[in-house]
């Protein structure tokens, strides 16, 4: 299992995008105002806690105000050693 590293929520400004990120335990969230056209990486660090196989979760985004604009990312294994 996995936990993430930064369990505060905060603003951050990053690569030109600021954005709102909430961290939970069970998933980080990330609010943005303004999402120009492009393609963008969000990473964040967690610890493992326990060795074995695991199925990652996905990444999904969704347009608050019309929320028939959305889309989500394939999950995938992941081994701890």
């Amino acid at each position: 299992m996995t936990e993430p590293v930064n369990v505060l929520s905060r603003g951050k400004y990053q690569d030109g995008l600021y954005y709102y990120e909430s961290t939970r335990d069970t998933a980080s969230h990330f609010f943005i105002h303004y999402l120009p056209k492009g393609v963008y990486v969000f990473e964040y660090s967690v610890r493992v806690q326990l060795k074995g196989r695991y199925q990652t979760g996905i990444a999904s985004i969704q347009c608050m105000y019309a929320p028939e604009f959305n889309s989500h990312s394939e999950s995938f294994d992941l081994e701890v050693n």
